[in-house]
């Protein structure tokens, strides 16, 4: 089983400046959530209770959400507001939280090795919070389902979706051999390639499970693309060495780390799970 969940939380999210100036991204709120708080949920759905979180400077306030304010809750004490900390109590009674900074900010595979010491040897969960799953009610979560996968196959799992060619040049894109409808092979990887040159138009969406040789890979990986550190290259060697599956999972994906997914996802969460509590 699937014990732990790692989250590189350590950016600065540029793109939503200035709210995120003094605010981490990953706690900007999707209606009455902040983002990382839906990605722990997923991780807990799927038995992953131990969160691991690389972090930078400034990033706080992730930490104190997930840990009791004693001043609000014995502000709201006894009064209707109390349930609204319902959600928010269910991940504290039920999960642990270690933080370790990431001293460089060399790319997310630099951001994954950091993570190491609070991982262990064993396989682990990854994921960007800023990639917000969203599966209907009844369905497993995302990482739920991912969970499931490593179970069959007992290799790396990525997630995987059909991009528009015009934006595929922002991710990472797979090439690789169908196994069933909704699974691949992974032959090959491709960090952010021109449109002309992707292998595919199936591209890799922040959330992982990765076997623990990832860190050696990591380690002896050499910047790439944006001279950065890819996890991508990593799990690419993964790839030739053994087994890596991508799988193109069943749910719907808002790319919050854009301003116009993030506003797609906050009307989506309010119609569709705010309004019916």
């Amino acid at each position: 089983m699937i014990k732990k969940c790692l989250y590189p939380v350590a950016g600065y999210g540029t793109r939503f400046l200035p709210a995120t100036k003094s605010i981490p991204k990953e706690m900007l709120p999707v209606v009455d959530k902040p983002l990382i708080h839906y990605a722990v949920e997923e991780a807990l759905d799927a038995g992953m209770k131990h969160n691991a979180f690389v972090t930078g400077r400034g990033k706080h306030s992730i930490a104190d959400h997930f840990d009791i304010s004693y001043e609000v809750e014995t502000e709201i004490s006894g009064t209707g507001k109390e349930a609204k900390l319902s959600e928010i109590r269910t991940l504290l009674d039920n999960c642990t939280f270690t933080y370790t900074p990431q001293k460089e900010m060399k790319g997310l595979g630099h951001a994954v090795l950091a993570g190491k010491n609070m991982i262990g040897e064993q396989a682990f969960g990854v994921i960007l919070a800023d990639d917000l799953c969203i599966t209907e009610p009844g369905e497993d979560s995302v990482m739920k389902q991912m969970v499931a996968l490593y179970n069959q196959f007992r290799c790396s799992i990525i997630a995987i979706e059909e991009v528009p060619k015009e934006n595929i040049s922002s991710y990472g894109v797979i090439d690789g051999e169908m196994i069933s409808d909704n699974i691949f092979r992974v032959k090959d990887m491709v960090e952010k390639p021109p449109a002309d040159e992707a292998p595919s138009n199936l591209a890799v969406i922040g959330r992982y499970i990765l076997t623990p040789d990832i860190f050696d890979l990591l380690r002896n990986t050499k910047p790439g693309a944006g001279g950065e550190i890819q996890l991508t290259d990593a799990i690419k060697e993964q790839a030739k060495n053994g087994c890596v599956m991508a799988y193109k999972f069943k749910g719907r994906r808002f790319d919050c780390g854009s301003v116009d997914g993030f506003v797609e996802a906050t009307n989506y969460c309010y119609e569709n799970i705010f309004k019916k509590k």
